[in-house]
């Protein structure tokens, strides 16, 4: 296995990241298709997305469209970086950033699609606002999605899920709120396209059931 510094070493030298010290990480934002992919598909973008399984299975099958993976952890992002050199694919790229910073790198009504996998729960209290789905970030990611755009949330944790639905009922927002406590069983199963992230697959080996909802914001 690849040291973490062999791996930022490669990350540095590699166009699909785009990172601190790098001249598109402070020009990219409003210009995603035109300063980097060089067309105008729609951009899906995976929040937190670890190795970026999601990215990178999604650009496989849908070449017209561009996926863009966002994380603050270098040495995940050199995988998901690795699998798209070793496919040739052209629609995906990373971003390393805190989600914190999204609006920092995307345009109002850039993104078409927001996927969120498998985020750290943040169990205590009071990191409540942290959580990746509390409504300080989902504020954010309605920035950023086109009118129409999907924001789409997988976790396999109980509580989370649980805490997010209820940060959702306080919304007026939304429309085509569906959502399921077991994805494998539920109808909105081929909307994932059946790809599991390396902690999908851990937690549903232990019997972990995964939990999944989506909606589009309706102003």
């Amino acid at each position: 296995m690849k040291s973490k510094l062999k791996r930022f070493e490669i990350i540095a030298n590699r166009e699909n990241v785009i990172e601190p010290g790098k001249p598109l990480f402070n020009s990219i934002k409003g210009k995603w298709n035109s300063d980097y992919f060089k067309n105008d598909q729609p951009i899906t973008i995976e929040l937190a997305c670890g190795r970026g399984e999601y990215s990178v299975n999604l650009a496989r099958q849908f070449p017209n469209r561009n996926y863009i993976g966002v994380d603050k952890k270098g040495d995940r992002l050199w995988k998901g970086s690795t699998w798209a050199v070793e496919d040739g694919l052209a629609n995906v790229a990373f971003l390393r950033t805190g989600i914190l910073f999204i609006e920092s790198f995307f345009e109002a009504g850039e993104v078409d699609e927001v996927w969120l996998t498998f985020p750290d729960p943040l169990p205590r209290k009071r990191d409540a606002k942290r959580r990746l789905s509390s409504s300080r970030y989902i504020d954010m990611y309605k920035k950023i999605l086109k009118p129409g755009g999907f924001f789409r949330f997988k976790t396999d944790n109980t509580d989370l899920f649980n805490f997010t639905l209820e940060e959702l009922n306080d919304r007026n927002d939304m429309i085509d709120f569906e959502f399921t406590h077991d994805l494998y069983q539920s109808t909105l199963r081929p909307e994932c396209h059946d790809i599991k992230t390396k902690y999908e697959e851990m937690f549903a080996a232990q019997g972990e059931v995964i939990k999944y909802l989506r909606f589009r914001f309706s102003h």
